[in-house]
């Protein structure tokens, strides 16, 4: 039977295994309590700061994927996108303590978290700027292209029995506040036009660009954090969901989300309602993920994943119009 062990224990064999492969003395360790399962420490050292991140083993279903993503941000890194610099021993990134916690280094980024949908004009700016050169440096040819995305969208019918199942569930569950959302979701899956989600571009992506992995001073970005889920799919994915996270208050501010794709289109061509269909995706990806006969208990991601996924059903139809040309 596996033994639990505890956070300290987790992190003090983590100290010990970084002094013994890079010589590093933690004089210094502060928790970081964000993200499911996977433990963080900042540590300040003689050397300087990095983060440990550790990996649970109930995350680390697929090591091959995760080593490709840090050889990817190792690439990104080097062709000088903001994102933080991984340490390696032996050419090894996914590191081993003597007691089997499997875990990365990486030099610790400056910067700050904005709230959801608080990022100003500057900062989105040179988000969108960041994001279009990470795409083209991931799709400069130097990956192969792979035969189908990561998200391959349902047919409407599919998605339709979905919500149509979502709905009886809040029913049978007495949750008569939550009918509403989920009709909201049913009536926006009659009326996109999916064939629309068929003529997007394939290829690679970050694929958790929200703003919980973004750092930024007052008018920059400053990193792109966690690579982990890096892949072939939809880069408009990207570009949805880092808008929606950085732009969307109570409303969409449009001036934020056309600002994004001024930077964005500085690396990357954008054409005639880029952003519009882009949003639409990202909606008829996520929702089924955060509106549900239980989110009515969301914790505060998720919640905020919701909130987003209802304010796109909604505006689905105007959204053309809302947004102009983007």
């Amino acid at each position: 039977m596996e033994t639990m062990l505890s956070e300290e224990m987790i992190r003090d064999d983590l100290i010990k295994t970084i002094h013994r492969l890079f010589n590093l003395n933690v004089l210094e360790s502060t928790p970081i309590k964000r993200g499911w399962l996977n433990l963080k420490w900042k540590v300040t050292t003689d050397s300087g700061r990095f983060l440990l991140k550790q990996y649970n083993k109930r995350r680390l279903n697929n090591p091959e994927a995760l080593l490709f993503a840090f050889s990817q941000q190792a690439r990104l890194f080097d062709q000088g996108l903001a994102c933080p610099k991984l340490l390696s021993h032996n050419e090894s990134i996914l590191l081993e303590t003597d007691n089997g916690e499997r875990f990365m280094v990486m030099e610790y980024c400056q910067g700050k978290l904005i709230p959801p949908g608080k990022t100003n004009i500057h900062q989105i700016y040179d988000l969108g700027r960041a994001t279009g050169k990470m795409h083209r440096l991931l799709n400069d040819g130097t990956l192969s292209i792979k035969k189908s995305p990561q998200f391959i969208p349902p047919s409407r019918e599919e998605r339709l029995a979905h919500w149509n199942s979502v709905w009886e569930q809040a029913k049978e569950a007495g949750k008569t506040q939550l009918l509403a959302d989920i009709e909201t979701q049913r009536r926006a899956t009659e009326d996109i036009n999916i064939e629309i989600l068929e003529l997007l571009q394939l290829g690679w992506a970050h694929r958790d660009l929200w703003i919980d992995n973004l750092l930024f001073n007052d008018n920059r970005l400053t990193a792109i954090l966690d690579f982990d889920r890096l892949r072939y799919d939809y880069p408009q994915l990207d570009v949805a969901r880092a808008v929606i996270s950085c732009a969307l208050d109570d409303n969409l501010d449009v001036s934020l989300a056309s600002a994004f794709i001024e930077g964005y289109s500085e690396e990357r061509t954008v054409v005639k309602g880029y952003l519009t269909n882009s949003l639409r995706l990202l909606w008829y990806m996520e929702s089924t993920w955060w509106i549900n006969a239980n989110m009515d208990q969301h914790s505060v991601p998720p919640a905020r994943f919701a909130k987003e996924m209802l304010w796109l059903a909604e505006n689905h139809k105007n959204m053309s119009a809302l947004l102009g040309n983007i």
